[in-house]
């Protein structure tokens, strides 16, 4: 700010009260988070870095794939990009204009637009709590993997030797290698969640040993997490790179993009993808979570927030689009490899049948294959030519070799990740690297969402108390270690029941009201237009009209039409998960125990209980202002208001500058913008021992 000139008392007024409108309208009270006091990105390459690494997480390469194969490929992508543009794109320029101008998290920023609906930013971060929980055991399941990859073969390769019965384990050849060394070796899992079991100590030093590096990585703030940043969000586009180019190498690499790509346009009328497309754009861009604006927060205030809002919307939707390339190539490969498998052995079953009474039979049909010494050279297109043509003629044991029918099994969540690319994995000539890549890239991918998520929860609470804000070294460590605590839970036999519990229902209904708040806030409480004002001083332009209808009408609808369809599935559908049984060595789908609905009914009231209690607060101590006031013979409660002015407006001359209420508070309230002195003039207050003089305004 420049240097002030010598000033006549009033002069000195009208410079406090600027100075003044300056530092409450970013700060909450009594916490100073303007100027050089609030840490800042080195470089504007770090703020997109740290916002695409919270964006672009394991569910951009486990949970988006699965959608777009289960949903019609082409045509669902089609879908999701045009919710990104109404829905996504709005939300996520509104959370980041809201935190960048406000420059606080998401406690200060909503408690500043409406103190009515501060409750909003305590409900962003007891989300940010729950999906910290679980989401670091994800990373500690990924840490157990990469340390079984520097062996060979890989211990998911072949199926163990019991050495009572010098067999193979049943419970291994019934199912597959990789799914018994992910459910029997990983988490050696229960059969139910009723079944809690004992700790699984492995799992329990991986999860301390995640949340150590999440507390190292971010025991300096964002000085220090940003630094790892550089890997944790870069890395992953080298792997999925490496990995797309390899897998463009392998047979059936072309059929999984085909099928990927193939549009089923019929999809679009069904409600329930466009359920799970809306869910998708929603939790893609991590709105609701408050890590958004607090990452915003320490962006200059004329930062181009709407050119980042694109940027990042774009980069996260190209990465979900290279992921699924990615998947598709290795689900191809690893659908071509099981049809051929089939293939064979059916090819051998069929020599079999040749050496007996059907060889006649054989020979009648055309069987062109008889005692051949090599039926790998046998193609699947002609196998299954023949079989389509004397298939009525064969016994239940020859069976159809689809590639199709394989590709149809999607498999999502850690069944791509730990079963389905693991067993992928072992396939690959020098399979130990291949995994440990692979592993890496899900370690990172899962790091620097924590770092975000962590952020959303740390950045408000310092903002907002200021003994937290003085120790903030000790609030991270103290964080780090509640969560490694609290996270025991998952580390149980029965611990992947609770992480799918809390993944399902612990973030979505919680988020989605937190986002509708948000909006209402922002639309109908502060008003469109207002804040449209505020970002064109922000960014010193307008931005388009478009974004008052799509935040009061578009994105609100849209919101709320996914928590009425998310609470009907859950109501009529019933909350279910899947359990893996032991005896018959598959998954099979479970109803939660009434405990289990009960403690889901509670993470939800939890998360979303602050929101009401902040408003039941706000009206409680307005009523003890109005009694204090009549108390003190009906004299309002002095305090300063401003009036927004152009700068070369005078007040006494322009009588008609407008004064910003929010319907908040009973008297004016200023719009929550950082601006200059020049944008705020102090309105004159005579104060008088009997009265106080009407200002006019």
């Amino acid at each position: 700010m420049m240097e002030k000139p010598p000033l006549d008392n009033n002069e000195d007024s009208a410079w406090l009260g600027a100075d003044q409108s300056e530092t409450q309208l970013t700060a909450s009270e009594g916490i100073e988070t303007s100027g050089d006091d609030r840490p800042a990105w080195d470089s504007k390459v770090q703020y997109v870095l740290a916002q695409v690494g919270f964006s672009v997480g394991l569910g951009n390469v486990w949970r988006f794939p699965y959608l777009c194969h289960q949903n019609g490929g082409g045509a669902f992508m089609l879908l999701y990009v045009f919710l990104l543009l109404i829905v996504g794109v709005p939300l996520f320029f509104m959370e980041l204009a809201a935190g960048q101008s406000i420059r606080q998290g998401s406690i200060g920023v909503w408690k500043h637009i409406s103190p009515k609906l501060s409750g909003i930013g305590y409900s962003s971060c007891m989300v940010c709590f729950y999906v910290g929980l679980y989401y670091n055991v994800i990373i500690a399941w990924s840490l157990f993997y990469m340390g079984n990859s520097f062996q060979y073969p890989l211990p998911w390769e072949q199926c163990p030797i019991d050495v009572a019965t010098n067999d193979t384990v049943k419970e291994c050849a019934s199912s597959s290698p990789t799914s018994y060394f992910w459910f029997r070796k990983a988490l050696n899992i229960t059969n139910s969640i009723t079944e809690s079991g004992e700790f699984n100590p492995i799992m329990t030093g991986c999860l301390f040993a995640a949340w150590a590096i999440v507390s190292l990585a971010m025991i300096k703030g964002i000085k220090s997490s940003a630094k790892v940043m550089y890997f944790s969000s870069i890395f992953p586009y080298v792997v999925l790179v490496i990995f797309l180019i390899r897998g463009l190498m392998l047979d059936g690499a072309l059929d999984g993009v085909t099928y990927m790509f193939y549009p089923k346009l019929e999809i679009w009328g069904n409600m329930q993808v466009w359920r799970q497309a809306a869910t998708q754009v929603f939790f893609a861009l991590g709105l609701g979570y408050g890590s958004v604006i607090a990452y915003s927060s320490y962006n200059p205030v004329h930062n181009n927030c709407h050119r980042d809002a694109l940027m990042v919307s774009g980069i996260n939707f190209m990465t979900s689009v290279l992921a699924t390339l990615v998947v598709f190539v290795v689900l191809g490969f690893r659908a071509k490899t099981i049809a051929l498998h089939c293939v064979a052995d059916n090819l051998d079953l069929l020599n079999v049948m040749a050496s007996h009474e059907s060889y006649q039979q054989l020979v009648h049909l055309g069987w062109p294959w008889i005692n051949m010494e090599d039926p790998s050279s046998v193609s699947l297109a002609e196998y299954r030519e023949w079989y389509s043509q004397h298939s009525a003629a064969m016994g239940p044991n020859i069976t159809d070799c689809s590639l199709e029918q394989e590709m149809n099994k999607g498999v999502e969540g850690t069944g791509l990740a730990f079963i389905a690319f693991t067993e992928v994995m072992a396939l690959f000539p020098a399979s130990p690297f291949w995994s440990t890549l692979f592993f890496l890239m899900l370690l990172n991918l899962g790091l620097s969402t924590m770092f975000g998520t962590m952020q959303g929860i740390l950045t408000p609470l310092m903002d907002n108390f200021s003994l937290l804000g003085r120790h903030r070294t000790l609030l991270t460590v103290s964080s780090c270690a509640l969560g490694f605590l609290l996270g025991l839970l998952f580390t149980q036999r029965s611990g992947n029941y609770f992480v799918t519990m809390f993944d399902d229902y612990s973030a979505t209904l919680p988020l989605v009201i937190v986002v509708i708040f948000e909006t209402v806030s922002v639309s109908w409480v502060y008003g469109t237009d207002r804040f449209l004002d505020d970002i064109e001083v922000m960014l010193k332009w307008r931005p388009p009209v478009l974004y008052k209808y799509l935040w009061k009408y578009v994105c609100l609808l849209a919101m709320v039409g996914l928590l009425t369809a998310s609470l009907l599935r859950m109501v009529f559908k019933g909350p279910t998960y899947t359990a893996w049984n032991q005896i018959t060595a598959s998954e099979m789908t479970l109803e939660y125990p009434g405990w289990a609905l009960a403690m889901i009914v509670l993470l939800i009231v939890f998360a979303t209980l602050p929101v009401p209690i902040g408003y039941i607060h706000f009206l409680l101590k307005n009523r003890g202002r109005e009694t204090q006031s009549k108390e003190l013979g009906g004299c309002e409660m002095h305090r300063e208001l401003y009036v927004k002015c152009s700068s070369n407006e005078q007040l006494d001359s322009n009588p008609q500058c407008q004064v910003h209420n929010d319907g908040d508070e009973t008297l004016p309230r200023a719009a929550f913008l950082p601006m200059g002195s020049e944008h705020y003039r102090l309105l004159p207050q005579q104060e008088d021992e009997d009265e106080e003089e009407d200002t006019g305004v």
